[in-house]
């Protein structure tokens, strides 16, 4: 089912998705050398919780951690643990935040101290990536637009784009209907609507599109083991334009 939401419920998903926000602002200044990816979840968790509110991937569907931290060739749902973060390193954070019944849903690519010239181009086309889709989730477009959008961007800049996982719908409910997939062909799928909220995620290989899952049955990386990046935003769909409510300050 596809929620048309209320200016009433856009407001919640404003305040819930400010909280990402700035828990992702936070969890950025703590990505150095020499710190594991728990430590970076434990004070992403501690934020979120001191601002009265849940860290959303804690348990869902039974995932053990509270924020997706993943690494290089991991795609997403990396689970934070004794990874020991280096120079170079490529990492991608994943936060959900569940406030007054609504959630927010966001990721950043972040560099571990000095990376190559090559990963640096695989994170800014990344985010140019969603910024080509979200300029076609207005209203009367359709979700084929968005996801051929950002295809076309990151294919024409010699990149792949994720097949398995797809952006998706968010509100009451952390994953809601349509499915946003990051490929496509214009003019298909769920016509786009005033009020509708998306999570829009390019996940962008910079070798070729397939993945595996690790053991731990969350972890998806690239199975070229190539380097992966990923960007992500709640968006309100509006007539001639989308609402992003999770940049970050220092992105507006």
């Amino acid at each position: 089912m596809i929620h048309i939401r209320s200016e009433e419920d856009i407001a919640h998903m404003r305040s819930v998705c400010r909280l990402a926000a700035e828990t992702m602002e936070e969890a950025g200044k703590e990505i150095k050398p020499g710190v594991t990816t728990r430590e970076i979840e434990e004070k992403t968790r501690g934020f979120i919780e001191q601002h009265g509110a849940k860290a959303a991937f804690l348990g869902y569907n039974g995932f053990p951690g509270a924020i997706c931290v993943s690494v290089n060739e991991e795609v997403v749902h990396g689970i934070p643990g004794d990874r020991v973060l280096r120079e170079g390193d490529l990492v991608k954070l994943d936060i959900g935040t569940y406030l007054n019944g609504f959630y927010g849903d966001m990721a950043r690519s972040y560099p571990v101290g000095k990376i190559s010239a090559e990963a640096e181009a695989l994170v800014k086309t990344t985010r140019e990536a969603f910024f080509k889709g979200v300029g076609k989730a207005v209203a009367g477009n359709r979700v084929g637009d968005i996801g051929h959008a950002i295809q076309a961007y990151a294919e024409l800049h010699g990149y792949s784009v994720v097949r398995d996982l797809v952006g998706h719908g968010i509100g009451r409910h952390l994953h809601e209907d349509p499915q946003v997939p990051n490929f496509g062909h214009q003019g298909s799928g769920q016509m786009l609507k005033p009020g509708m909220i998306l999570a829009i995620e390019p996940m962008v290989n910079m070798g070729d599109w397939a993945v595996e899952v690790l053991d731990n049955d969350w972890t998806f990386i690239t199975a070229d083991r190539k380097l992966s990046a990923h960007y992500e935003n709640t968006c309100v769909i509006r007539d001639g334009y989308a609402e992003i409510l999770t940049l970050m300050d220092e992105e507006r």
